[in-house]
């Protein structure tokens, strides 16, 4: 058996964090939670959904009849701008603070049958615009200090409604995920010559190449080396960018291209509106520099087997160490070599 066959850990210098592989245990019969495959027949209009146009919101607001995107501050926000400024703290043991934010969901199409695999990659790109434009509209107040671009897919991810669409959540401190980022990537920029730790992660993956998934002239899709979920995967640009409005519109359309793809390959996968959540991991906007920040996006689907056996992080993986049984080498190849057509249009 080759190393990479046997049980083993993988180092993730994005976090800091180990994970256990053990392909060994593909072998063992499979006895846990199988999930209902969701209905994917949906209509191009839904009168009972929120965010269809036209349609009453669960807040009792209107939407417009909007034909292409539609961007609203969400009803019910997890943040709020006008939450004061207040510290509770007792003994140095119970500690607590205030923070306020601005939460706004992104539908991307006026369809509600859509989802992201099956939109044009000029619609996805509108998209990718309007991300753009809030990341930086939203960084431009004193306010906040981070950004967070994502989407929550499926219904087993917790999405409560299957109208394509995301969110922006913008925070007055930067988040528990990419603070860890941000520490250990600075800590390599400062340790090896102010070399930056994608830059060089993404140079050493398209020498490997045995995870890579897909590529074009300006964006890289991989499973990243220390991958926890069974088909996660990273998103890069080519070019070193730390954040969305920094890409050019040649880098604009690379992204679409490989958002279609991945999504794409994703559904393929298993026949099935594959579920996932993801998100941009663009630099904090609290005004310092981050010469060492790398704008990237990552994917993380929870299917393991098929479409209706789900991964669990469970037992030792909350207690001890994340652990996953199919090697992020065997979960790009499978990825990898999905038609590009959609399995709904396939024939």
């Amino acid at each position: 058996m080759t190393f990479f066959q046997t049980p083993h850990k993988r180092y993730n210098p994005l976090t800091g964090e180990w994970v256990l592989v053990s392909p060994h245990r593909l072998q063992r019969p499979w006895q846990g939670k199988v999930e209902s495959r969701t209905p994917e027949n949906r209509p191009v209009y839904d009168p009972q959904c929120y965010l269809c146009p036209g349609n009453q919101r669960a807040g009792g607001k209107q939407n417009p009849a909007y034909t292409e995107n539609f961007i609203f501050q969400n009803d019910f926000a997890a943040l709020l701008p006008e939450s004061g400024s207040q510290d509770f703290n007792e003994a140095g043991i119970l500690v607590a603070h205030s923070e306020k934010g601005i939460c706004r969901v992104l539908c991307y199409s006026p369809r509600h049958d859509l989802t992201m695999a099956e939109m044009e990659e000029d619609n996805i790109h509108r998209v990718i615009g309007l991300w753009r434009e809030q990341y930086q509209e939203l960084g431009d107040n004193k306010d906040i200090s981070y950004v967070q671009i994502f989407e929550n897919k499926g219904a087993i991810m917790g999405c409560s409604n299957p109208h394509p669409h995301g969110q922006i959540w913008a925070t007055q401190t930067i988040p528990l995920e990419p603070e860890k980022e941000l520490i250990h990537q600075k800590k390599h920029y400062e340790e090896h010559s102010c070399q930056c730790l994608l830059c060089q992660y993404l140079q050493a993956e398209l020498h490997l190449k045995d995870r890579l998934v897909f590529e074009n002239d300006a964006w890289v899709v991989l499973v990243p080396f220390w991958a926890k979920w069974p088909f996660e995967t990273m998103v890069l640009p080519k070019r070193h960018l730390a954040h969305l409005g920094q890409m050019t519109e040649i880098e604009n359309k690379g992204l679409a291209n490989a958002l279609k793809v991945l999504t794409t390959q994703y559904d393929n996968l298993f026949e099935v509106s594959f579920p996932y959540t993801m998100g941009f991991h663009n630099q904090p906007v609290d005004g310092k520099e981050y010469p060492f920040w790398h704008l990237h996006l990552h994917f993380y689907p929870p299917l393991l087997r098929s479409a209706t056996v789900q991964k669990f992080m469970v037992g030792f993986e909350m207690l001890a160490t994340p652990q996953r049984d199919i090697t992020a080498e065997s979960a790009a190849e499978r990825i990898r070599t999905m038609p590009l057509v959609h399995y709904r249009k396939q024939g």
